[in-house]
């Protein structure tokens, strides 16, 4: 619930950035949608999340 919660916050942050500057694109697409599938409760959304915590157990276990 921790790393879901700090996701949603660091989403919510890059998008309002984003909105800011008026710079959204595909990509900034995709993190908004994102991010409106971790605030919400559909079918969906546990499959995106465990596609999101296999992708940060990856990259949690890269060693530079």
């Amino acid at each position: 619930m921790i790393v879901s919660m700090s996701a949603v916050l660091l989403l919510g942050l890059l998008i309002w950035f984003l909105l800011r500057i008026r710079y959204l694109r595909w990509a900034d697409f995709l993190i908004c949608g994102i991010f409106g599938f971790l605030l919400a409760s559909t079918g969906v959304a546990p499959t995106v999340r465990t596609a999101l915590a296999g992708v940060s157990g990856f990259l949690g276990g890269l060693h530079f």
